[in-house]
């Protein structure tokens, strides 16, 4: 059974994996010269406040699991959202490796 502070824990292991596909994002958007200003700002921003997260998931959540995690959110999503709005490459092979990635961040999580 988790607990109240490990489930905690989790749930900020996950916000801080959702934030942490916004800097990459907002380095991209500053690639154009009208949102640069804009795109560093959101990159440092979310940087910040994915790495806050990690820092409190990182008291219950052991740091190699944590670490992994965070990446493996980051990694997929920011392939994700490249692939939806930014037109990055798309294919069979390349769904595989995110399908990887979540998949050893999972067993990760459940190889106690």
């Amino acid at each position: 059974m988790v607990d109240e502070f490990s489930l905690m824990s989790w749930i900020y292991l996950l916000l801080a994996g959702l934030f942490e596909i916004g800097w990459p994002v907002g380095l991209k958007l500053s690639q154009n010269p009208q949102f640069r200003g804009a795109g560093i700002g959101m990159a440092i921003g979310f940087m910040a406040l994915s790495g806050i997260l990690l820092w409190l998931a990182q008291r219950q959540i052991p740091i190699g699991t944590a670490y992994a995690v965070w990446t493996g959110i980051g990694a997929a999503g920011t392939f994700f959202v490249g692939v939806t709005f930014f037109g990055d490459a798309s294919s069979l092979l390349r769904y595989v490796g995110v399908v990887l990635i979540i998949g050893g961040v999972a067993v990760l999580k459940f190889a106690h």
